[in-house]
């Protein structure tokens, strides 16, 4: 006997087609995990100018005395009065050197506050659940089968920070039944889906009704 060749291509159409969604699916998940490899080399970046800026100012420091007087001393601003030298002109220099480090030190805080508000971002961007667990999770608080459209708009609505696709939605459920991590039922021209612990609670509950 040989094969029905409607049958066989109806297969293949339906491999191709899980295939295509798998793809997009895994598209993606690259470009989720591209944006945080970019916040992630971003902060690298300013760690690297922050060190630099503490290095110049290191080496600054490094080059001075380590202690010098804030004030002249008694025995030496006496002669140089006596001799009537200006000891305003040799406090300059002094003035100068201790506003330098300070505008320095001002620059290495904003961008430490930069560093910290990209660390940040990107903490609450790590933070944020899978698209994937979302859909389950909320599978799994359902009491009747949903259609993709209508978890898309649940999701949208308690997620509004994210943009959350109806086909992304529908190729990601497709999934989960690929992987028996989730139902799918027809009702008329409707495709439903339902989690699989609801789907484990009915037929307890069927096969303990038989039983009785």
């Amino acid at each position: 006997m040989t094969d029905n060749p409607v049958a066989v291509t109806s297969v293949t159409s339906q491999y191709a087609t899980q295939v295509a969604q798998d793809l997009e699916l895994n598209t993606k998940e690259q470009e989720r995990i591209g944006a945080e490899l970019s916040a992630l080399q971003a902060q690298l970046r300013i760690l690297q100018d922050d060190q630099s800026v503490l290095d110049s100012i290191q080496k600054t420091l490094g080059s001075r005395p380590a202690s010098a007087p804030s004030t002249p001393e008694p025995s030496t601003s006496l002669p140089q009065q006596a001799s009537g030298k200006n000891t305003t002109t040799r406090r300059a220099p002094s003035k100068t050197a201790a506003k330098a480090p300070s505008a320095k030190k001002t620059t290495v805080q904003a961008k430490k506050e930069k560093t910290q508000g990209a660390e940040a971002k990107a903490a609450t961007a790590s933070a944020q659940p899978t698209l994937i667990a979302l859909i389950r999770t909320h599978l799994d608080q359902q009491k009747e089968p949903r259609s993709a459209a209508e978890v898309t708009s649940a999701l949208a609505e308690a997620h509004p920070q994210r943009n959350i696709k109806s086909t992304v939605v529908r190729t990601t459920l497709e999934n989960l039944v690929a992987k028996s991590q989730a139902h799918r039922s027809k009702q008329g021209g409707s495709v439903l889906y339902t989690s699989v612990a609801d789907q484990d609670s009915s037929k307890r509950e069927k096969a303990g009704a038989v039983s009785s």
